[in-house]
């Protein structure tokens, strides 16, 4: 499996006990929904290694679980894949609909503000801690704008864009140009 066929799921944090068990970090919104998981990619030296799970214990406070994967049975064999990454399929993502979206699906839809009009397609997403933004050019000028559900009115997938309503002034900061100079 290649890596840009997969989204990042988590982390094997640390071992736990000594028969082979693995706590995890599971970066995602809920992590009941991978009670059921049956399977993962672990990131081993730039590769991307099967593991079958013989049993997850999702702890949904800290977004936490503890795994045992097959053939996994000592600390020894366990303490290799600490600090490894977790990765699944794209295609095993849920379907979004409406206004929700992945960031991946979106990277090239273009953007329309309901005042501006077509701003630019998405270039890609950039992940801050707080924010997440859309980057788009105009007139070979960078915009970033905050993904936020307030600003997001129509997500078109069939026509590929996304029809925003965005703060009066804030694609004039990028674009004016005596901001620029």
């Amino acid at each position: 499996m290649e890596k840009e066929a997969c989204y990042y799921l988590g982390k094997i944090t640390r071992t736990n006990g000594n028969k082979g068990g693995l706590s995890i970090f599971l970066d995602v919104d809920d992590p009941q929904e991978y009670q059921g998981l049956d399977a993962v990619f672990i990131e081993i030296k730039k590769q991307l290694i099967p593991y079958f799970i013989d049993e997850i214990k999702i702890h949904n406070s800290k977004n936490t679980a503890l795994v045992y994967f097959e053939d996994v049975n000592d600390v020894e064999h366990a303490a290799q894949l600490s600090n490894c990454n977790l990765y699944l399929p794209l295609a095993s993502l849920p379907k979004l609909e409406g206004n929700k979206f992945y960031f991946h699906e979106v990277v090239d839809f273009l953007l329309i503000d309901q005042q501006f009009g077509a701003i630019g397609k998405i270039n890609q997403i950039l992940e801050y801690p707080n924010q997440a933004l859309f980057q788009t050019f105009y007139k070979e000028k960078e915009i970033l704008i905050p993904i936020n559900d307030l600003f997001i009115k129509k997500v078109d997938r069939t026509k590929k864009e996304i029809l925003l309503d965005l703060p009066e002034g804030l694609i004039d900061v990028y674009i004016d140009d005596q901001n620029n100079a």
